[in-house]
């Protein structure tokens, strides 16, 4: 089966929310998905149908590489967690310790993409620090 057809949910559901810059293309035995989504909501999406395909990721066939759209360093953020709040910690990882947190909804500012899972913000208090880049969304 080719990795196209075996990823073709995940391309699809890509393609049905709207990425942007959407790129898929295969070299030596692993399928490479590169775009732009419009939430952070989107990219979870993508990778839980990633999970559908290949429980815990263990095959090693895709990289999917999709970046929220509209978040830039200095733009602003919201923050899309259920009813909690974020945690901000000192760095890239839960490892890390907490140094401050970011309500639900709060507006922050991105300061740098460390990575695609963590991101460098600042809050409205003026607490710097890693948070996890699924929780953040571009502020309308």
């Amino acid at each position: 089966m080719a990795l196209q057809d075996k990823y073709k949910p995940l391309i699809d559901a890509a393609t049905a929310a709207g990425a942007s810059n959407l790129k898929v293309r295969e070299q030596d035995g692993v399928l490479y998905v590169d775009g732009d989504v419009p939430s952070g909501a989107v990219k979870d999406q993508l990778w839980n149908e990633y999970d559908k395909i290949d429980p815990n990721y263990t095959s090693g066939d895709l990289v999917l590489n999709v970046n929220v759209s509209g978040a830039i360093d200095g733009g602003k953020l919201k923050v899309v967690t259920k009813s909690s709040n974020l945690n901000i910690r000192k760095g890239p990882g839960t490892d890390q310790p907490i140094v401050g947190k970011a309500a639900h909804d709060e507006i922050v500012t991105l300061v740098s993409k460390s990575s695609d899972q963590w991101w460098l913000i600042r809050s409205v208090d003026g607490e710097e620090g890693y948070a996890y880049a699924q929780y953040l969304e571009p502020a309308n």
